[in-house]
């Protein structure tokens, strides 16, 4: 039996010590957060109105029993606090790991103003931000993020699985800002139900730190491992029935990590692949959106379709794991296609 390269050996073990003390460091700061929650009742509040303005008749009675047992956000600061203490410490580069890690703490921030002032509001329609807010404050964060890509690293091409790169210049910067954002709002979308959110991030990031692995980019391949170390300390607590919720402040913070992940891997076409429950999710919101908008009448019984699929009585946990199923799926299907479609040189 052929054995594995010293070189990669090590490799592999620096990528699994920095999962490790990530996921220790993560469980550590659970029981300070947890004491600050309750302290203080950074209760997550409900929506009570659409993003249509129409009264949340069916999400109110799915989850009323839930909001009634007060359960805390803003548990993604664990896991921001844990990811940047490990990168700066242990795993920082400029090629490499400072764009995730500075779309963790710009999207991070976003969605914590967005989670205070839902903890500390009176709750109703809003509950946050207004949605045309955080979509303007991550939209210029990726075009931010995207002039460093674009500009700073110097890449001005994207790659086509089975046909080769694609030259696009200065619009790789919108490009760049798309993916981001995309991401960064299917996240927060799917961030739904107890352990959705959380375990469909594990698996995409898993995911892009194989598909770095193979590429050579350990450093880049040790930061998404870095996050799933992060993320199995928060599923710990977030599985059914959850202690706690990542909030805003996570699911931003993840959501537009993830989308400078597949750009520095080169993977923009295969993101809606390895993503493609986020796809669905996001998706199947803008769908019932446009339906009541345009023609007054709604697609789904209640969106996104995680909760279409629990007013027709699926039962939550059925939800989330059947869609943890299809995520792992697509995300061999996608590193399949990175090692046969060329991304693997």
């Amino acid at each position: 039996m052929q054995q594995a390269t010293p070189h990669l050996t090590n490799d592999l073990a620096y990528i699994l010590i920095l999962s490790a003390v990530t996921f220790v460091a993560a469980m550590l700061l659970t029981p300070v957060y947890t004491h600050f929650a309750y302290k203080y009742k950074f209760w997550k509040k409900q929506r009570s109105t659409s993003t249509t303005g129409e009264l949340l008749k069916v999400f109110t009675k799915l989850h009323k029993e839930k909001f009634e047992r007060n359960i805390p956000t803003m548990a993604g600061t664990i896991g921001v606090a844990a990811i940047t203490l490990v990168t700066v410490t242990l795993n920082l580069d400029r090629a490499e790991t400072w764009l995730p890690l500075a779309a963790l703490i710009g999207g991070g921030a976003v969605g914590l103003l967005d989670d205070v002032i839902n903890i500390r509001g009176k709750g109703g329609g809003v509950a946050g931000l207004r949605s045309s807010v955080k979509f303007s404050m991550i939209t210029l964060l990726g075009l931010a993020l995207g002039w460093f890509f674009a500009v700073k690293l110097g890449y001005d091409a994207v790659y086509l699985p089975y046909v080769g790169e694609i030259a696009v210049g200065w619009m790789m910067i919108p490009l760049f800002a798309f993916a981001v954002v995309a991401t960064g709002n299917a996240v927060n979308i799917s961030d739904g139900l107890d352990g959705l959110a959380g375990g469909l991030l594990a698996i995409a990031f898993g995911a892009f730190g194989v598909i770095s692995v193979l590429q050579g980019n350990i450093l880049l391949a040790g930061f998404c491992f870095t996050v799933l170390g992060a993320l199995l300390a928060y599923l710990w607590f977030n599985v059914y029935p959850a202690r706690f919720f990542m909030g805003d402040v996570g699911s931003f913070a993840l959501g537009t990590s993830l989308g400078v992940v597949a750009m520095l891997t080169n993977s923009f076409f295969l993101l809606p692949v390895i993503g493609i429950v986020f796809v669905v999710e996001a998706g199947s919101s803008l769908i019932q959106i446009f339906s009541k908008r345009v023609f007054g009448k709604k697609i789904f019984i209640s969106a996104p379709v995680h909760h279409h699929l629990e007013a027709i009585g699926w039962p939550e946990t059925k939800v989330t794991m059947r869609f943890w199923l299809i995520s792992t799926v697509a995300a061999v299907a996608g590193i399949l296609i990175a090692v046969t479609g060329g991304h693997i040189s």
